[in-house]
């Protein structure tokens, strides 16, 4: 016998009771908007996705869980424990009950809410949930050491998934190492001279690129969801902020047809090939002008640049444009390409190596979540019967 069934045993052998949330939790949403999201806010801010945002103002300093209301509506959850910054469209289950385990209810409700939100739909989904929906769910009041040994279990599952992620993602750094060492040397005038013996040719690189302005393509709302389809993108580390629905100049990048994005003011850039929006007027859509040089040699080549500005001025027509890049016979363009290329899809092999492995783990903890999170109701003739014999 395990040492939660032995606990079981002990202190609950009926069952448990189980209450409305709004008898042991403060329920409610915050009071800001996107437009408080710094990128390297000093506190973590809430809103309607998986991704957690930064903000430089904190609403609440307490342990809570937070669950979006609309847009991924049980399927989305969040373990807080700290000063944080909520949107107005966010709820918080802040337990007020010291007989509740936060961290236990976490795993609970990602385990319940969802199935309990979908009795009381009138359709298949639900889009948006209001606060009496959340105060009504019915909550297991086990005692709090088989609360505590639950979390020790899954808290278990997900510390291991942390390690596998961290070994996985310290091989992906690895591999980003080793085609940035490559590039530099392919791109050296060195190997360069090596390659071309009748010498390489050195053109400004806004001679071979167009760049569009953005204007037509900028989002007009940043209400993002992850229910939309169509992704915001920045060049910066982000890359995509959210999904939108605005369905309207959309830029139709391809793979046929694909552009660098550049940020104006950094210098970032991202290779894209599929269709998106962008939010900020500072990103610029690149595209080869020229036959004597290739959209991905010229990506490549950027990264062997390295050009980065901390200064709040537009580069590409003062400065970037100027750059000088080395511009080889299009058979060495091509085979610089494809050795790293072969750099970069081995990383994409390997971060979907990641998913894949994060997501059977997820599978795991999901099927012990939901076995150890199965409790018997305590009928009221038994709880009445116990309460009479104290």
């Amino acid at each position: 016998m395990s040492k939660l069934d032995e606990l079981i045993a002990e202190l609950c052998p009926d069952g448990v009771e189980f209450v409305p949330l709004k008898q042991i939790a403060e329920v409610g949403t915050g009071s800001s908007d996107r437009v408080n999201a710094v990128e390297d806010g000093k506190y973590p801010f809430y809103v309607r996705s998986k991704t957690i945002y930064r903000s430089n103002r904190y609403l609440f300093d307490e342990e809570s869980i937070v669950i979006p209301g609309e847009g991924g509506i049980g399927d989305i959850f969040h373990y807080v424990n700290g000063k944080y910054d909520l949107h107005q469209r966010a709820y918080r289950i802040h337990f007020i009950d010291r007989l509740v385990d936060t961290k236990f209810a976490y795993h609970y409700l990602s385990a319940n809410f969802k199935k309990f939100i979908l009795m009381k739909a009138v359709n298949a989904t639900v889009t948006s949930i209001r606060k009496p929906m959340i105060q009504d769910f019915p909550f297991p009041l086990p005692p709090l050491p088989v609360q505590q040994e639950i979390v020790r279990i899954l808290d278990k599952f997900t510390e291991l998934t942390t390690q596998l992620t961290a070994e996985l993602k310290a091989e992906i750094e690895a591999r980003k190492k080793q085609y940035e060492y490559y590039r530099d040397w392919l791109l050296s005038q060195e190997e360069l001279n090596r390659l071309c013996p009748d010498g390489v040719e050195y053109v400004s690189i806004g001679n071979v690129v167009n760049y569009e302005q953005p204007s037509k393509y900028i989002v007009k709302s940043t209400d993002y969801s992850d229910e939309f389809s169509i992704p915001v993108l920045t060049a910066g580390q982000s890359f995509i902020l959210g999904y939108t629905n605005e369905i309207d100049n959309i830029y139709k990048a391809s793979k046929e047809n694909p552009v660098i994005i550049f940020d104006d003011f950094t210098g970032a850039f991202k290779w894209v090939d599929f269709p998106f929006k962008v939010k900020s007027s500072a990103i610029k859509m690149l595209t080869a002008n020229s036959d004597i040089v290739t959209l991905r040699y010229i990506y490549h080549v950027m990264g062997n640049i390295g050009y980065s500005s901390d200064e709040h001025k537009r580069l590409w027509i003062s400065i970037y444009s100027a750059i000088k890049i080395p511009v080889p016979p299009l058979p060495v363009q091509q085979e610089i390409v494809r050795i790293l290329d072969n750099f970069t899809e081995s990383t994409a092999e390997l971060t979907v190596e990641l998913e894949t492995e994060l997501e059977a783990r997820q599978k795991q903890y999901e099927y012990y979540r939901d076995k150890l999170l199965t409790f018997p109701a305590r009928s009221k003739d038994v709880k009445e019967s116990k309460e009479a014999t104290v």
